[in-house]
């Protein structure tokens, strides 16, 4: 089992910034892919980017390619997501996931952490 611990979001102004962490416990993740998805009120979870564990690869959403960047510290068992000018549509839960397959599709992850609210102020 892994358990997923998200951290870092609150409110910021449009055009700001927000760092998000993601701490994985009970099982190292290094061989995983660790993905960032959002959920707005009303809308599906939505992929927003993803990294393997070589850390060789990177994957953006379109809607935050440029903007937005994901990294991970496997020694920590940590990842992040570093997220720049940001934009009242950014404003969502913010979902840590892992898993052995990944990708953009959110059934191939296999651990979900419970979320963290990021809200952005027009």
């Amino acid at each position: 089992q892994v358990q997923l611990v998200e951290s870092g979001g609150g409110l910021v102004q449009a055009g700001g910034s927000l760092g998000l962490s993601c701490v994985a416990s009970g099982r190292t993740v290094s061989r995983y892919v660790m993905g960032w998805f959002r959920q707005a009120p009303g809308k599906d979870r939505e992929f927003v980017s993803a990294i393997t564990w070589s850390v060789d690869s990177t994957y953006y959403a379109d809607s935050v390619k440029g903007r937005f960047t994901i990294s991970r510290d496997n020694a920590k068992n940590t990842v992040y997501l570093q997220m720049n000018s940001l934009k009242p549509e950014d404003t969502a839960v913010y979902y840590c996931a892992a898993g052995l397959v990944g990708g953009l599709d959110r059934v191939k992850y296999d651990y979900w952490g419970q979320g963290t609210q990021v809200t952005v102020s027009s």
